[in-house]
């Protein structure tokens, strides 16, 4: 696999340390944070919002997303809505918000982070079929050009509906840090999937760091 395995009694609270250890030691006065969706996300931003709230200086970050599902943005299925509740109206503030929107297509989001250059904290999850942002098995973007960091992607599966648009795996390794979290047993076996090394999305991201944060249901034996 890519990157570092860590089991972890309570990954919300992990997870929450790592962004305020990431925002300590960012490299410049900003610090960019790119959020995911799904309700392991929410249990993490909403823990964030409570141990954040004093030590880290949201006017100094600017948010971003991994991916967006192409519904409205106060859809329940909107990952932009879910990290609005769970983490941006409880901190009350950031800098600057940058929500994907499908309506507009990827272009406007590959020159966002074009700009930006580097991500400092990209969060990802695993999905129970390997995926992870909106890059399905056998979709398209799985395999976009080196030089297309965003692409709209859907699942031809049927398994994840919604149209979507997504960082590419060259998106994902501009970050500085990836941040997988897993919970439950229901992403056990494909947690094994990529620990043993199988073609699964997730497995094939890069970044300069990537950290695996794990609870004991997803990485039983």
């Amino acid at each position: 696999m890519n990157g570092e395995l860590v089991v972890v009694e309570d990954v919300p609270g992990e997870f929450a340390e790592r962004v305020i250890e990431a925002f300590h030691s960012r490299p410049g006065d900003a610090f960019s944070v790119g959020l995911s969706g799904g309700e392991t996300a929410r249990r993490c931003y909403e823990r964030l919002a409570v141990d954040g709230a004093e030590q880290i200086d949201w006017w100094a970050v600017d948010v971003y997303w991994s991916d967006e599902r192409c519904v409205p943005s106060d859809d329940p299925a909107s990952n932009y809505l879910l990290a609005r509740q769970a983490l941006l109206e409880r901190v009350g503030a950031a800098n600057a918000v940058y929500p994907m929107r499908c309506e507009e297509g990827a272009d406007p989001y590959q020159l966002r982070l074009g700009e930006l250059g580097r991500i400092d904290f990209l969060h990802l999850g695993l999905g129970a079929d390997g995926h992870t942002a909106s890059l399905f098995p056998a979709s398209p973007a799985l395999d976009a050009d080196p030089g297309r960091l965003v692409a709209m992607n859907e699942d031809a599966s049927g398994l994840n509906p919604h149209p979507r648009m997504t960082l590419t795996l060259s998106g994902i390794a501009r970050a500085r840090q990836v941040i997988f979290t897993v919970c439950g047993a229901e992403k056990h076996d494909a947690l094994q999937k990529v620990l043993r090394g199988e073609d699964v999305p997730a497995a094939r991201v890069n970044a300069d760091r990537v950290v695996w944060l794990v609870d004991r249901d997803a990485a039983q034996p």
